[in-house]
């Protein structure tokens, strides 16, 4: 089984889509994307730089155009399964055929903006959790007010919530735990997002969405979604809900995945795979970071394809 992940945000990078933009109608998309997103995506994934592409506004939409961007290129019919973290979980929808693309980068669009707003509310943040037994790392977060906003892996929890409860927290960690400061806007995945909760919320009604292609797992649980409206709903839900991508790798782990594809900007979650799922079975992995992966990439496709 073939998987394709798409990355979130904290994972981009200054110019990481320059080399894409020499792809045939590459820049069109953008510049067609780019109206319906609100933003430059052809000069964010260029010219800008790590200041501007950190903006939630921005960095947002850029992911999901990337996601869009490199996955037209893979010959889609030879993947089985397509996960996205965070933000990633739109360009994934789309790659499953559940949102149009137009759809997704729009969604984006507004994701990021009501975000970013939300984030300007009141002063909010994220901390890395690394480490420490699992039980007493929750335990501690929720002892400071705190929420766990993702569960990346064993050993990487991320609380968000108030400032204050943040260096709480890092004034007294879990025993051998280390946690670490993000450069974040605020408490993504936490009730302080519920502003744009409710704003996705509002257009959600009209989006046409259809049911996945291939299997789409969902940050929510880690499970499998077949109904495309129901994905929908949970893409709303999931701007205030934790990231459960520890689950999304169990699933990858219980449904035999033997190869992974990340889309650009590459690398963080084929770090968590190589990590993760490690051993006898491990997936071969192929980080999609300039066309000149692509040979690679879809090599991977028709070996598994092939298998079938």
């Amino acid at each position: 089984m073939l998987a394709v992940l798409s990355p979130g945000q904290g994972s981009q990078k200054p110019g990481f889509l320059t080399p894409w933009l020499d792809l045939p109608g590459a820049e069109t998309k953008l510049r067609w994307w780019s109206v319906l997103a609100g933003v430059d995506l052809v000069h964010l994934g260029t010219s800008a730089g790590a200041d501007e592409i950190k903006d939630t506004a921005r960095t947002q939409p850029l992911l999901v155009a990337a996601a869009l961007l490199a996955g037209s290129e893979l010959p889609l019919d030879g993947v089985d399964l397509v996960a996205g973290h965070s933000v990633g979980e739109l360009g994934a929808a789309a790659l499953a055929g559940v949102l149009p693309s137009e759809a997704s980068i729009a969604l984006a669009g507004l994701r990021g903006r009501e975000m970013a707003a939300a984030c300007a509310l009141e002063p909010t943040g994220m901390s890395a959790v690394l480490g420490g037994d699992p039980d007493e790392v929750l335990a501690a977060i929720d002892k400071h007010g705190l929420y766990p906003a993702n569960r990346n892996a064993a050993g990487q929890v991320v609380a968000a919530g108030s400032l204050d409860g943040l260096a709480a927290l890092a004034a007294d960690p879990p025993e051998k735990a280390r946690v670490r400061a993000l450069e974040v806007a605020g408490a993504f995945h936490t009730p302080y997002m519920q502003t744009a909760e409710t704003a996705l919320a509002a257009v959600a009604g009209g989006i046409s969405a259809g049911n996945p292609a291939r299997t789409l797992l969902s940050n929510l649980d880690g499970t499998a979604v077949t109904d495309g409206a129901e994905m929908v709903q949970r893409l709303v839900r999931q701007v205030t809900a934790p990231v459960r991508w520890d689950l999304c790798m169990r699933s990858l782990a219980e449904l035999g995945v033997t190869g992974v594809i990340e889309l650009p900007p590459a690398g963080t979650l084929a770090g968590l795979v190589k990590r993760e799922l490690k051993g006898n079975g491990a997936p071969e992995i192929v980080t999609l970071n300039t066309p000149d992966d692509l040979p690679a990439a879809r090599d991977l496709v028709a070996r598994h394809s092939a298998r079938h």
